[in-house]
């Protein structure tokens, strides 16, 4: 069996990484990263461009594709390969709308009664503007599109709401994307992120995870699309999946809900149609079940008699970013002391570990070997779960007074689970990933 992964960052490395387990299919990814060149070859061909893809897959004669980022997936990636009689895993243009549009998923859990914060949208910024200023209480800031995880603001103060409503709909920060924003409630609580394999009716849950958005400790510094996540929980996705239904927008693949779980019950923050990243990246090293027999049962329809097999183990992931991240990511330095990291006790790519504190503590470990200039990084990922509400430090880890930072180091995302992901900078989202699970 032939299998393509699309994508170039921490979350392909991990499906790499997890469909190289199962042996007896051929890997290739397009565009891939350096580290996921180390276990499969890379084609070159943009994640975005769905024509070379289509083509690419023919020419190679794959067998099954899966989508990593969101981007094709909103284009109509799917649509085209099955046009094409080709087979790719994820949502057609129309059941991705969950996460292209968050005027229509919000729009969509108001008219199915699905929980999630009171909200307007608006088209005129003087509009948004004048709701803001009538509003006693915080509010979040949200454009419509994709703004690849950064497109939220959470404003504690009206002024930081209009100064993200004029970024987003004057200035065009996000592009067309944010030509449109949703402003709704602020919600307290503590946010989770659930996960769900859907092939259009039934619904099988997966691990969840909490992601940790801010890019410093105890969640200060600006929102990011994820600083690091731990696996903690199942939950249930149907409600979402059957208004779908009802709309005409048949939902097959991985379904991400982004909960906050608040004193009335969880509210829905967002909806997206594919992994996370960086969960994906402790969820797959716990999953003990293949990706390719999971995507079959989708396809197939037979998803009711499909049931994922979970290593009884916990993961831990720290993403550690470019200085300048998330707004304009230091990129090109040299990166050292990835050897010295896969070579820390139980850390190595996607190695297994034991416990949440000694995933941690590893991982860390691996952290402080990784070498390079403006390496920031969080210190405090997974220390919710371990410590409940207090940051617990491994025993061998600095003080956690912000985001840790080096003055001769370079981004690199670090997870628990033994993953040295080979992520060379690129893009906005310069990353590694060294993990202990």
């Amino acid at each position: 069996m032939k299998v393509l992964v699309i994508g170039s960052g921490g979350r392909e490395h991990a499906m790499a990484w997890k469909l190289r387990q199962e042996s007896t299919l051929s890997l290739f990814c397009a565009p891939g990263n350096p580290g996921i060149g180390e276990i499969a070859p890379c084609l070159p061909l943009s994640s975005n461009d769905i024509g070379a893809l289509a083509a690419c897959a023919e020419q190679y004669g794959i067998d099954l594709t899966f989508v990593g980022p969101e981007a094709p997936l909103a284009a109509g990636l799917v649509d085209l390969f099955e046009r094409r009689g080709l087979r790719a895993f994820g949502p057609t243009q129309a059941a991705a709308r969950l996460e292209s549009s968050k005027a229509f998923m919000k729009t969509l859990c108001r008219r199915y009664g699905i929980p999630t914060a009171p909200f307007a949208i608006f088209d005129d910024p003087a509009r948004a503007i004048e709701d803001i200023r009538g509003r006693a209480r915080p509010c979040v800031i949200k454009v419509d599109g994709l703004a690849a995880g950064k497109g939220v603001t959470v404003a504690a103060t009206a002024e930081e709401a209009i100064a993200a409503v004029e970024a987003a709909m004057v200035a065009r920060r996000f592009g067309d994307a944010g030509a449109r924003v949703i402003v709704e409630e602020m919600l307290s609580g503590e946010e989770v992120s659930v996960f769900a394999l859907c092939d259009g009716t039934a619904v099988c849950p997966l691990l969840a995870a909490q992601d940790h958005k801010r890019l410093g400790d105890l969640d200060r510094g600006p929102n990011t699309g994820g600083m690091g996540a731990y696996a903690i929980t199942d939950q249930v996705l149907e409600p979402v999946v059957w208004a779908m239904a009802q709309e005409g927008r048949r939902y097959r693949g991985v379904l991400f809900a982004g909960l906050m779980l608040t004193a009335d019950g969880p509210q829905v923050l967002e909806f997206n149609v594919r992994l996370g990243d960086p969960e994906a990246q402790v969820l797959l090293p716990l999953l003990e079940s293949g990706l390719v027999e999971a995507a079959e049962a989708v396809l197939s329809g037979s998803l009711e008699r499909w049931t994922p097999r979970w290593r009884p183990e916990s993961a831990v992931g720290v993403v550690l970013a470019a200085d300048g991240y998330p707004d304009s990511p230091r990129t090109g330095d040299p990166i050292t002391g990835l050897p010295e990291a896969a070579a820390v006790e139980g850390v190595r790519v996607f190695h297994a570990g034991d416990n949440l504190n000694e995933a941690r503590t590893r991982a860390y470990r691996a952290v402080d070997a990784v070498r390079y200039e403006g390496k920031i990084y969080r210190r405090d990922i997974g220390a919710r779960a371990a410590g409940r509400g207090r940051i617990r430090p491994p025993a061998d880890e600095r003080s956690a007074a912000g985001p840790g930072r080096e003055g001769d180091r370079k981004p690199i995302e670090a997870r628990s689970g033994t993953n040295v992901s080979e992520e060379r900078n690129q893009g906005s989202r310069s990353q590694r990933s060294v993990g202990h699970r």
